[in-house]
């Protein structure tokens, strides 16, 4: 093999002297990743890095070159081990999902187009289109429906509020802003939403004030008849309604608002429905969780998130909303270098900027489009059930144990449960950080009526029971040595 000490050293092009070490290198860099995936059971979930990896990351700016090589073998030892584990099967803290080979080799392909999805007449763009048309299918919105990639769910409510506000006061908010406007928004959503909403409403300008916080019921859905109240009150007071978010999937249990029954207050008050869907939504994938999703389809603006449920690699948020005037008029503004024709790279108009704040954009699509073509709707369905099947599993286990108390019903594929103590929520705390420790399994915590929660998030393809067994022994281990200090 010929050196590849200095791959990159020579001139002012960074493309390499020498192609074919470049490529053995790549190869090389290629095959380490698939073997991580591949033999990911075999390593720890996670574990924290010692002082000397850390002050690796603390060095000044690089002035002379490294070896592709050098840096590629500092990645192995010391970034790779210590990543926060969510590709391993016993990862189920938080809400990430688990990634997927193809995801992975689809995002090398787009690094490597290096497009720029702002605008412009090229088939990525294309691409991202054709995306949004099986968004359109799959949740039953027009074919005049608009969608957009972003980062997140985050930015993706973010902008449902935005285009919720448009909807409601109009287009000339974008340059006066809300200060000529003498009546104050107000947006509903339950006590479990996403604090993403509360902040989507600061940075609109609108407040989080505004924002209306209605108690849950039993099953931890937004209580329907506090809505209703709520919008009244408000209604009564001058105030303006724009904006009901509702919840497929909430972070904590992941429950389901009855979002058929948000849709009939919504339509009938004449509020934007809006539905936070970055846990469940794409739920619709499978007929057997559809149906607990029903009303998702009267929305008027859905965010999601590819990269939990649906495996795709970070970052792949989406953005589907019903009426693109709005959607359009919301964000597009003329601009000379932005100038558009007929005919040319300038083609193509309207250009996906004119639907969100970024001009400059990464082809996101194309690691969905690879995703949803090389699996298969069916396929994805089918894991997104299996992973509702282990998280009644846990549920069942919790429940067949004494020592541990189930805390929440499993709706989809969240279990909220606790090692019973008399300091349990001490003892909880504990359990969670020493199992995470140990590198067997990653919980994370959450209050569920005003208990501190153990928390299994199962969104990753790769778990299984063997999984959730080491999950619950770890637990009732810990639990054993930690109580005996309280």
């Amino acid at each position: 093999m010929k050196s590849q000490a200095h791959l990159f050293n020579s001139g002012t092009s960074l493309d390499p002297p020498d192609w074919d070490s470049l490529r053995d290198q790549s190869h090389k860099m290629l095959d380490d990743m698939l073997d991580y995936v591949a033999q990911i059971r075999d390593r720890p979930v996670w574990q924290p890095a010692p002082e000397s990896t850390e002050s690796i990351f603390r060095g000044p700016l690089p002035v002379e070159p490294t070896s592709l090589v050098d840096a590629h073998e500092t990645f192995l030892q010391h970034v790779l081990p210590f990543a926060i584990g969510n590709a391993h099967p016993g990862f189920m803290g938080w809400v990430h999902g688990g990634g997927s080979t193809v995801g992975m080799l689809a995002e090398m392909l787009a690094a490597g187009l290096n497009a720029n999805l702002g605008g412009r007449d090229h088939i990525p763009i294309a691409v991202e289109q054709q995306v949004v048309s099986w968004m359109q299918q799959l949740f039953r919105f027009p074919d005049t429906a608009s969608g957009l990639f972003v980062t997140g769910s985050s930015v993706a409510n973010f902008i449902g509020m935005l285009v919720a506000r448009t909807a409601k006061i109009g287009t000339d908010v974008r340059a006066t802003g809300l200060a000529e406007l003498s009546q104050k928004l107000t947006v509903y959503t339950s006590v479990s939403a996403h604090g993403c909403i509360a902040q989507a409403l600061e940075l609109a300008g609108i407040g989080s004030n505004q924002l209306r916080k209605i108690r849950v019921n039993e099953r931890h859905q937004m209580n329907l008849e506090d809505l209703q109240s709520a919008i009244a009150v408000d209604q009564a007071a001058g105030a303006i309604p724009f904006c009901i978010v509702g919840t497929s999937g909430t972070v904590d249990v992941g429950a389901i608002d009855d979002l058929a029954g948000i849709a009939t207050i919504a339509r009938r008050e004449k509020i934007w429905f809006h539905v936070d869907g970055a846990c469940g939504a794409l739920g619709m994938l499978s007929p057997q969780i559809a149906g607990k999703l029903q009303g998702i389809e009267q929305a008027d603006s859905i965010a999601l998130d590819f990269h939990k449920w649906g495996q795709v690699p970070y970052d792949a948020g989406f953005i589907l909303i019903r009426d693109s005037r709005v959607h359009h008029d919301t964000f597009a503004s003329p601009a000379a270098y932005l100038r558009r024709e007929n005919r040319g790279m300038a083609a193509g108009s309207p250009w996906p900027c004119d639907f969100g704040p970024d001009l400059s954009r990464s082809f996101k699509a194309l690691k969905v489009w690879f995703t949803l073509k090389v699996y298969g709707a069916d396929r994805l369905g089918r894991m997104m059930d299996r992973t509702c099947e282990l998280a009644s599993y846990l549920a069942r286990r919790v429940t067949e144990n004494p020592e541990l108390e189930l805390l929440a019903p499993v709706t989809l594929n969240i279990g909220a449960f606790r090692y019973r103590s008399q300091a349990a929520d001490s003892v909880n705390a504990e359990i969670v950080i020493a199992i995470q420790e140990s590198g067997i399994a990653a919980p994370s915590s959450t209050i569920i009526d005003g208990h501190f929660a153990i928390r299994a998030a199962i969104f990753n393809h790769r778990t299984t029971e063997q999984e959730i067994d080491s999950l619950v022994e770890a637990t009732l281990r810990f639990g054993r040595l930690i109580s005996q200090a309280y």
